[in-house]
């Protein structure tokens, strides 16, 4: 009884942060998970409860999602997935996730110093939002760490809150898909993860629900400072999780 009590609390502060910000699944639900489950099955599991609470939150915010911004970051997420998964053999995953960590917490906390956020939402166009794509695709196959390139980018372009989800949760959801095929095809998505899921997906949909209904109360301006600050967590998670 524990045991699902762990998986459902999970579940549902996992699928509230993402329908409150659009990411943040596996940020929030493996700190409890990981108390409950392998590291294998945590994982599967995030990549499921992700799937669905992407799925959900973006039906809500159906009318932000525009091709025409979204596709540069999706072909360059898609096309950079094998090169992250091809540098796997010559990196070292866990001091790769500090390098990323440390990245972020001084990025972050760059940004939440200032008193003015800056933006570039002159610079680069439709290739650089397609290199950032590939970015996040390279770290999505090398770590499954897809979500803060593009997360940081649309911040800086300056989008409204929606725009921006618009934008990052469709690339989410289309690396998200990619990494559960590579998973069922190498035998992960096992019996038990499937007996878990059936715990977890209402509790997703549940927690994704609420979220979205206390995103409809967020300005665009409390929703930058919120990805800010639920970036700079990401990086204390993958810092002291690699130590």
């Amino acid at each position: 009884m524990q045991t699902e009590a762990i998986i459902l609390a999970g579940a549902l502060s996992g699928g509230f942060v993402t329908g409150l910000a659009g990411f943040g699944t596996g940020l929030t639900a493996l700190g409890f998970w990981l108390h409950a489950v392998e590291p294998a099955i945590a994982a599967a599991l995030v990549v499921l409860c992700s799937v669905v609470g992407q799925v959900q939150s973006l039906c809500s915010l159906r009318r932000a999602f525009a091709w025409e911004r979204a596709w540069p970051f999706l072909v360059g997420g898609l096309a950079g997935v094998p090169l992250g998964v091809a540098a796997l053999r010559i990196l070292e995953v866990q001091t790769f996730k500090l390098l990323l960590g440390v990245l972020l917490i001084g990025y972050t906390g760059l940004m939440l110093a200032l008193r003015r956020l800056p933006t570039v939402a002159l610079w680069g166009g439709r290739l650089a939002d397609g290199l950032v794509g590939a970015g996040g695709g390279a770290l999505g196959g090398v770590a499954g760490l897809s979500g803060p390139l593009p997360t940081i980018w649309c911040g800086l372009r300056g989008w409204s809150a929606d725009m921006q989800r618009g934008v990052y949760q469709p690339y989410n959801l289309g690396i998200l898909c990619v990494v559960l095929g590579l998973y069922a095809g190498q035998g992960l998505l096992t019996r038990q993860v499937w007996e878990l899921a059936a715990l977890c997906l209402p509790a997703t949909l549940l927690g994704s629900w609420l979220g979205v209904r206390l995103y409809r109360r967020v300005s665009d301006w409390q929703f930058r400072y919120l990805v800010l600050w639920l970036l700079f967590a990401s990086g204390l998670v993958l810092s002291l999780s690699s130590l």
